[in-house]
């Protein structure tokens, strides 16, 4: 991910100005693209991004249930800060936390009835919200290209195509 040389404005190699376009572009788009999806799903369900992902990802779980470093990876946040979602969703009845079964030291995270349902009815308004501002503003070429690129980017940063951390046969 990182290199072990010293980058410095002298040795760095310079985006062009088709590549400063294209950062900019994107950085901004996502930025916007975010609080639009964040402030619609909010308006629409009470639940964050980062809830409503939470959510989804204990939904396609065996028994809606995942170990909660799992789930951290899966959603892409560090454990402290879904140590922290996962404690509000627990105080909301949305999820319970409970001892691994099978690792005393692990936790897992799994989705109540009241998780199930509060999904069941943010979802539709969340997918429509995700194609009106994205994929029909797309064509489908753009959009499939861009998921293969945010896809090799993925597999950049996390070590690989099957990277699930602290789980190395995760495949």
């Amino acid at each position: 991910m990182s290199t072990t040389t010293e980058v410095t404005a002298e040795t760095v190699e310079w985006l062009t100005e088709e590549q400063q376009k294209t950062w900019r572009s994107f950085r901004q788009g996502v930025a916007r693209l975010l609080a639009v999806l964040e402030h619609e799903l909010d308006a629409k369900s009470g639940l964050s991004t980062h809830e409503y992902e939470v959510l989804v990802r204990l939904s396609e779980a065996p028994g809606r249930t995942l170990r909660m470093a799992q789930l951290a990876d899966n959603v892409a946040h560090s454990r402290s800060r879904l140590t922290h979602t996962v404690r509000r969703m627990e105080e909301s009845g949305l999820v319970a936390r409970v001892p691994c079964e099978s690792d005393a030291r692990g936790v897992n995270a799994t989705m109540t009835d009241k998780g199930w349902a509060t999904l069941v009815a943010a979802a539709p308004g969340h997918v429509q919200s995700v194609r009106d501002h994205l994929v029909d503003v797309l064509t489908p070429e753009q959009f499939a290209a861009l998921g293969d690129a945010m896809e090799t980017v993925r597999v950049h940063l996390t070590g690989g195509a099957c990277h699930v951390e602290g789980e190395p046969d995760a495949c």
